[in-house]
């Protein structure tokens, strides 16, 4: 099955936390809060401005994201679990080339 999200709004995957703590103590289920990282799976094409005009989205499929604790909303799509939510709930974009060149 495919998902287009309308508008502003897109479907995002959670990625999953790390179940061991720095010192490697296990972290049950649980005990664990909900991931605010996802990686966007379908962009909509846009919302309008005040003259009509289409403004694309910032984000597009495959970008990293790090969004708010409640944002968005969970549905279940091909049994798994997804969350859509507007471009707005987005806090920003992590690059992960941009860190890596910079460690190295």
């Amino acid at each position: 099955m495919t998902f287009r999200p309308l508008h502003d709004r897109i479907l995002v995957r959670r990625v999953e936390a790390e179940e061991k703590t720095a010192g490697g103590i296990i972290i049950p289920d649980t005990a664990k809060e909900k991931p605010q990282e996802g990686e966007v799976v379908a962009v909509g094409p846009g919302g309008r401005d005040e003259a009509g005009q289409l403004q694309p989205l910032d984000v597009k499929p495959g970008d990293r994201i790090l969004f708010g604790k409640w944002s968005g909303t969970e549905i279940r799509l091909d049994g798994e679990d997804l969350l859509i939510m507007k471009e707005s709930d987005v806090m920003g974009v992590i690059e992960v080339e941009a860190a890596a060149k910079k460690a190295a």
